[in-house]
C-alpha cells in the first residue's frame, strides 16, 4: 500500500466516523464494543442493607434523608446530567468570588428550609445528634460549606454558648443561629498553631474604659487561621471539641463516598484476559484489586462504629468525662483522617485516569481533605498527647497501687494474654483472640514507653525532654491505643446484632480489620507479640477474607445509604457518561 493509499484510507475512516456512516469492511477483525452492565445484575444481596445502614449511621436517618432530598431538589447545588442520571457536587473550576457567592446562597437556602433550627438554641443530646447528622450530610456535598458552617456554629457559636453568660446568650445565640451575624474563631497565629500557649497576642482589660485592649506585637502574632484547638487548652474547652469530632466523622463519610465509587467502578470495569481470546476480567475479581480496596472497606466500617461512639461520648459529656473525650477525640481525629487520605489515594489509583476527573470527586477530595491532617491540631502532636495521657494513667496507677479505670485500660488489670505458638485460621478470626492481641501490644508498649521516659529522666533529662526523645514509642503507643479502641467499638456493635447473615458479614469485616492492622504494624514482630510463623499465618488470612467479602462488596457499599447523586458518573454507566455526546 502506497503513502497515498494510506492517506486515502485514513481520510475515509475519519469521514465515516465523523458523519456516523457505517464503515466499510475492515482489514482487521473487529472486537465487540464494551458496554456497561449494572453490577446489580450479577451481584446478589445476602443481608438487609437497610439494617446495616442503621447500624452504621446510628442516629437521625430520617433527618439525613430529608437533607439529602433538599439538596437534590435545588438548582443551587450544581446538578449535572450524565448518562441519564444527575449528580451534585460543587464546581471548583469557578472563580473564588463566584464560589463564595454560591456558598452564601446555599446557606440562605438551608436556613430558609429550617436545617439550622436548634443548632445553638436547642439543648440536650437529641438536638446535638440532629445537628451532627445534618452537618455530616453537608460535608458529603461540599467540604468548604461544611467548614464555614462548622466554624460559625461549632466554634464561634459554641464559644458563645458554652463560655458565655445569659447576657451573651440573649444577645448572640439567636442571631448566630439565624445567620444574621457571621462569626469565626480566631485563635491560631502565624507563628503558633498547635502550641496555643505560645501565642503572642495579649488582651488586657482596661477598667477605666471598660474595654479590652488587644495588642499584637509583631507579624508572627497575626491571627492566621480560623480555628485549631489542640493541647491542655482544648481539654479546658471540651465543649468545643466538636471540631475534632466533626472532622473525624467527616473523614469516615468521605472514605465511604470514595470507596463506593471505586468499588462500583471495579464491579463493572474490565481489564486483560486470563486466557487467549477470553473475556476480560472484572477489576474486583483480581485478588490484588481486592487487596487494595476491601481492607479499606473493612476499616471504614470499623471506623464508622468508632465515630458513633465518639459522638455519643460528646453529646452525653459531663465535666468528669471531658478528659476522656479529649483523649479519644484526639486519637480518632488523627487515625480516621490519616486513613481517609490513604483511602482517597488508593481509590484514586484504583479508578485510573477517571479518578482524576473533577466530576468523579475522588481526586478533588484529596486536595480538599488533606488539611484534616493538621486541622484542629497536627495529627502527630495529637498522637503524642495520647501517649502522654496514657503515661500519666500508668504512673498514677503504679504510685497509688490502684487498678486502671477508664480509657479502655481495664485490660491492664488482668493477666497477660497468652498467644498460642501456632495459629489456625479459625483462631485468627476469633474476636477474643483479636482483642487479646491488641491488648498485649498496647499493654507492652505502655510499659516500654513509661520505662524509656523514666530512663531518660534518670540520666538528667527533664520530663518534657524525655517525652520528646521517646517519640518513636509514643507514636507506636498512640496507634496501639487507637486501633484497640476502634476494634472494641466494632465488637460492641457486632454484639447487638442477632445471629444471621448480617452478623456473619460483620464478622468477616471485623476479622479483616483486625488482621490488616496486625499485618501493617511491624510492632507485632519487632517486640515479639507474634512469631514469624504466626505473623505469616495472619498475613495469609488477608487475601482469604478479601475473597470471602468480594461477593458482598456491592451490598456493603450500598449499605452506606448515600444517594446515587452524591457519588459520581463512573460509579454507574462510565461508558455513556464519557461518550462524546454526554460531554457536549
Amino acid at each position: 500500500m502506497t503513502d497515498n493509499d494510506r492517506v486515502s484510507r485514513r481520510t475515509e475512516v475519519l469521514t465515516n466516523h465523523l458523519l456516523r456512516r457505517t464503515p466499510p469492511p475492515s482489514l482487521l477483525r473487529p472486537l465487540p464494543c464494551l458496554s456497561y452492565s449494572p453490577p446489580e445484575l450479577s451481584n446478589t444481596i445476602s443481608f438487609d442493607t437497610r439494617e446495616m445502614r442503621k447500624l452504621m449511621d446510628c442516629h437521625n436517618l430520617e433527618d439525613r434523608d430529608w437533607l439529602f432530598s433538599l439538596i437534590l431538589q435545588s438548582p443551587l447545588f450544581n446538578p449535572r446530567h450524565r448518562a441519564g442520571r444527575f449528580f451534585v457536587c460543587p464546581d471548583y473550576n469557578q472563580p473564588m468570588e463566584h464560589q463564595r457567592q454560591a456558598t452564601m446562597k446555599r446557606i440562605a437556602y438551608l436556613l430558609d428550609k429550617g436545617v439550622f433550627r436548634g443548632w445553638l438554641t436547642g439543648n440536650g443530646p437529641e438536638q446535638e445528634l440532629r445537628k451532627l447528622a445534618l452537618h455530616e450530610v453537608i460535608g458529603m456535598y461540599d467540604h468548604s460549606l461544611a467548614v464555614k458552617l462548622g466554624v460559625h456554629f461549632f466554634l464561634w457559636g459554641g464559644a458563645v454558648k458554652f463560655l458565655g453568660t445569659k447576657r451573651h446568650h440573649d444577645k448572640w445565640l439567636n442571631s448566630t443561629e439565624n445567620y444574621d451575624i457571621k462569626g469565626c474563631f480566631a485563635m491560631s497565629e502565624l507563628g503558633h498553631g498547635s502550641n496555643v500557649r505560645g501565642i503572642e497576642t495579649v488582651t488586657t482589660y482596661d477598667s477605666n474604659t471598660g474595654e479590652f485592649v488587644i495588642n499584637t506585637p509583631c507579624e508572627s502574632g497575626q491571627k492566621y487561621w480560623i480555628g485549631g484547638a489542640a493541647n491542655r487548652f482544648a481539654a479546658f474547652l471540651a465543649p468545643l471539641t466538636s471540631g475534632r469530632v466533626t472532622i473525624a466523622v467527616s473523614a469516615v463519610y468521605i472514605s465511604k463516598i470514595s470507596l463506593a465509587i471505586a468499588i462500583r467502578y471495579a464491579l463493572t470495569r474490565r481489564a486483560f484476559s486470563i486466557t487467549p481470546n477470553g473475556p476480560e476480567v472484572l477489576l474486583l475479581d483480581y485478588p490484588s484489586h481486592q487487596r487494595r480496596l476491601l481492607p479499606l472497606l473493612a476499616k471504614v466500617y470499623a471506623m464508622s462504629f468508632a465515630a458513633n461512639e465518639l459522638k455519643m461520648m460528646y453529646v452525653n459529656r459531663t465535666p468528669k468525662s471531658n478528659k476522656a473525650i479529649h483523649i479519644v477525640s484526639s486519637a480518632y481525629k488523627a487515625t480516621l483522617t490519616w486513613n481517609n487520605m490513604r483511602t482517597l489515594q488508593e481509590c484514586r489509583e484504583a479508578c485510573g485516569g477517571q479518578g482524576v476527573k473533577s466530576e468523579n470527586r475522588v481526586g478533588n477530595f484529596m486536595g480538599e481533605f488533606d488539611v484534616h491532617s493538621t486541622f484542629e491540631g497536627d495529627n502527630n502532636v495529637l498522637m503524642q498527647q495520647i501517649s502522654k495521657a496514657l503515661f500519666a494513667e500508668y504512673v498514677a496507677s503504679q504510685k497509688k497501687k490502684k487498678p486502671f479505670s477508664g480509657l479502655g485500660l481495664e485490660h491492664m488489670n488482668k493477666p497477660l494474654p497468652v498467644i498460642p505458638s501456632q495459629l489456625t485460621s479459625s483462631y485468627i478470626r476469633n474476636s477474643e483472640f483479636q482483642i487479646d492481641l491488641f491488648h498485649l501490644r498496647e499493654r507492652d508498649l505502655l510499659r516500654r514507653f513509661a520505662e524509656e521516659v523514666s530512663e531518660y529522666q534518670s540520666r538528667g533529662e527533664s520530663k518534657e525532654s524525655a517525652f520528646i526523645l521517646s517519640y518513636q514509642l509514643a507514636e507506636e503507643l498512640g496507634r496501639a491505643f487507637s486501633e484497640r479502641a476502634i476494634l472494641k467499638t466494632f465488637m460492641e456493635a457486632e454484639s447487638t446484632v442477632p445471629a444471621g447473615s448480617l452478623k456473619n458479614v460483620l464478622g468477616l469485616l471485623r476479622s479483616l480489620y483486625a488482621v490488616i492492622c496486625v499485618d501493617e504494624d511491624s510492632a507485632f514482630l519487632r517486640y515479639g507479640y507474634l512469631s514469624t510463623e504466626n505473623a505469616s499465618a495472619v498475613r495469609k488470612e488477608v487475601p482469604k477474607l478479601c475473597a470471602e467479602l468480594r461477593p458482598h462488596a456491592l451490598a456493603l457499599v450500598s449499605s452506606f445509604g448515600i444517594p446515587d447523586a452524591f457519588l459520581s458518573p463512573i460509579a454507574y454507566n462510565w461508558v455513556d457518561s464519557n461518550s462524546w455526546s454526554s460531554q457536549l
